[in-house]
């Protein structure tokens, strides 16, 4: 079972500069500036519902437009999930949830198999969230689940406010997310996998 599941990544290309921290057994504390207002927002949620401690600065190309932003933080954070795990022994491997953001109902369900999958149906109305493009929602996740090598379905059931349906992915993806990763106490030396690797 590991029992330091932190990691810390440095990322830095020519259109961004990104340094993160990530505490899987946090308390849900985080210190972000992503330079994308909107996600500072997802990620202090993600933060404080999955019980994460996390700390981001990125600099990007922003006056470009946020896509580059958006994109290489879902790499980091992807990279430092997969770093903190480690071999993943110990863990309950699957977590999901149907979680409800007012009118907005959203299905996440994600398995730490070593494989990378995003199944992302979500269809949200608007095409900006003040002035996030709501099409980044999806790349975010994409290069997560790229990175972190994960299955992840996310889901829509109902809704119709684009902030409530974007809110309510992260916050399940972060509840689901904390389920997976928890120590799974009757298999504590154990990989959760009848191949013996994840």
């Amino acid at each position: 079972m590991n029992t330091q599941r932190t990691a810390s990544v440095a990322r830095k290309t020519a259109e961004t500069d990104i340094t993160l921290t990530l505490n899987l057994d946090g308390t849900g504390m985080s210190d972000i500036d992503s330079g994308v207002p909107f996600l500072d927002h997802m990620l202090t949620l993600f933060a404080s519902h999955g019980r994460f401690d996390l700390t981001l600065r990125c600099k990007g190309d922003t006056e470009v437009d946020d896509h580059h932003s958006v994109e290489d933080i879902g790499i980091a954070l992807g990279d430092a999930i997969a770093r903190a795990l480690g071999d993943k022994r110990g863990i309950i491997r699957y977590g999901s949830i149907i979680l409800p953001m007012d009118e907005a109902l959203i299905l996440a369900a994600l398995d730490l198999s070593g494989r990378s999958y995003l199944s992302y149906d979500l269809t949200i109305p608007a095409r900006k969230v003040g002035t996030f493009d709501t099409e980044l929602g999806k790349e975010f996740f994409l290069a997560l689940t790229r990175k972190a090598q994960m299955t992840l379905h996310l889901q829509q059931l109902a809704g119709r406010n684009s902030h409530h349906i974007l809110e309510g992915a992260f916050k399940a993806f972060a509840r689901a997310l904390r389920a997976a990763v928890k120590n799974d106490a009757d298999a504590a030396d154990t990989i959760p996998s009848s191949k013996g690797v994840l």
